[in-house]
């Protein structure tokens, strides 16, 4: 009978924020063979005595590694070949996310360090195995679901300024968009109402906005205007 190897399987994620209008990526740096001392994507192995699914995996290791718990995961793809991990063929189930700054430390011994790094400075980064191959679809995916949706006002705190939203799309996307088209969009998805609170902005008072209770994320047919 011939005999065979099991893959192995882990569950890694990728999850972005904008911070002073740049958008940043959470990494770790190994302490571990093999790569140890590069960054990584937080992720590991499924533990089938304590995650129920991949989602729960997701969750604890982004806990343990960079001390961050989103609150919602997406899944972007998954990942296979014999030459992503130099101990086999590996598979792995790659969740994203765009949240709110979450202060990131590392609470296990398999990781140095954890902390948000720009996506622009990447290029000038030592990854493990094909993170960065990873970083920039989750990126790509991210882009996307910026031009269509209103997913980044979960990047938001919970009142905010049109300004801001605007340049949290404008740092996903990496360049402006029109002011007039974003208000469109404010106004056609029914999902944020104005406050009765404005905030300085310069010489001007900006208007605070919130996500009205129980909404979904609002998508569209066309992207938004640049």
């Amino acid at each position: 009978m011939k005999s065979f190897e099991l893959p192995l399987f882990s569950v890694d994620s990728v999850l972005f924020t904008v911070v002073e209008q740049q958008l940043k990526v959470l990494l770790v740096k190994r302490a571990v063979a093999p790569y140890e001392g590069l960054w990584s994507l937080p992720g590991g192995y499924v533990d089938i005595a304590l995650d129920k699914d991949t989602d729960a995996t997701a969750k604890r290791k982004l806990e343990q590694k960079a001390g961050v718990v989103p609150a919602y995961l997406e899944q972007l793809k998954t990942y296979s070949g014999s030459e992503r991990d130099p101990r086999g063929y590996s598979v792995t189930l790659v969740y994203y996310a765009l949240i709110g700054f979450q202060a990131a430390s590392h609470h296990i011994a398999s990781v140095e360090d954890a902390k948000w790094i720009d996506v622009a400075a990447l290029n000038d980064l030592s990854m493990a195995f094909d993170h960065r191959h990873i970083v920039v679809d989750a990126h790509e995916r991210l882009k996307q679901k910026a031009l269509y949706s209103m997913l980044p006002v979960y990047c938001l705190p919970e009142r905010f300024t049109v300004g801001a939203l605007k340049g949290v799309i404008e740092a996903i996307i990496g360049k402006e968009i029109q002011r007039k088209s974003l208000m469109r969009r404010i106004e056609n998805a029914d999902m944020l109402e104005e406050t009765d609170e404005y905030v300085a902005t310069g010489r001007r008072r900006a208007k605070l906005y919130r996500v009205k209770s129980g909404v979904d994320i609002t998508h569209f047919e066309r992207n938004l205007s640049a």
